[in-house]
């Protein structure tokens, strides 16, 4: 069987302002663990604010989101522009800010949020080709916004936070409440969503759910094969 080439957004480099680190990691190893080979990838936007990692404050020097992603990517980082979903068999998003903040508007608009255009697109061609997505922590309010806008009612799951269920909700999707290490499957959307860091959890909650995830989503891109 041909190696399954998998998609994974990222949204910058740490938790506050870019891709969460564990979880991207997480997933590149569990990829890896399953022999899967990813493909990194991020828009070459600016980041919508920089965070200092150390006090949580803002900072003045401008970045990039690719240039960001390319750390976690060890420098192996694609333009989401140049990327179609015939180049991918699945698509992963790990969550961290930057997915509400960079990849979309969420974090500042809420239920009004914009989607970058570049991750509309793909998601969009990869849901019509019936490609599996996979997303997790917050990332999930992406799809929401994407899918539910088109009135095709994701199920996905944010774990058990109240206020981001009833604004995925709100969005058009529908909410499942999960475990730490659970995961969510629309087999209907081809989605796969897990809660990660929305959870109080350490990193090896994070990685048995992120598994999960990963597993399921080769499964399903595997029985397109």
């Amino acid at each position: 069987m041909a190696t399954l080439n998998v998609g994974v957004v990222l949204s910058g480099c740490g938790v506050l302002d870019g891709s969460e680190i564990h979880e991207a990691t997480s997933i590149l190893l569990a990829l890896d663990k399953c022999g899967a080979q990813a493909v990194c990838m991020a828009p070459d936007i600016p980041q919508s604010e920089v965070v200092n990692h150390a006090g949580g404050k803002a900072a003045a020097a401008p970045r990039r989101v690719l240039d960001e992603s390319a750390r976690i990517a060890r420098g192996k980082i694609r333009d989401m522009a140049n990327v179609q979903a015939t180049d991918l068999d699945a698509l992963l998003f790990p969550g961290g800010f930057g997915a509400v903040k960079n990849l979309s508007t969420f974090a500042k608009d809420g239920l009004s949020c914009q989607i970058n255009e570049q991750v509309e697109r793909l998601m969009l061609e990869m849901h019509q080709a019936g490609k599996p997505i996979g997303l997790t922590c917050i990332a999930p309010a992406i799809a929401a916004r994407v899918f539910g806008s088109r009135t095709l009612s994701p199920t996905i799951t944010i774990g058990d936070d109240a206020d981001t269920a009833a604004a995925v909700e709100a969005m058009g999707a529908r909410h499942q409440k999960t475990g730490p290490t659970d995961i969510c499957v629309d087999p209907i959307n081809h989605l796969v969503t897990t809660a990660c860091y929305m959870n109080e959890v350490g990193p090896w909650t994070v990685y048995q759910g992120v598994q999960k995830m990963v597993e399921q989503v080769l499964r399903m891109a595997t029985g397109r094969q």
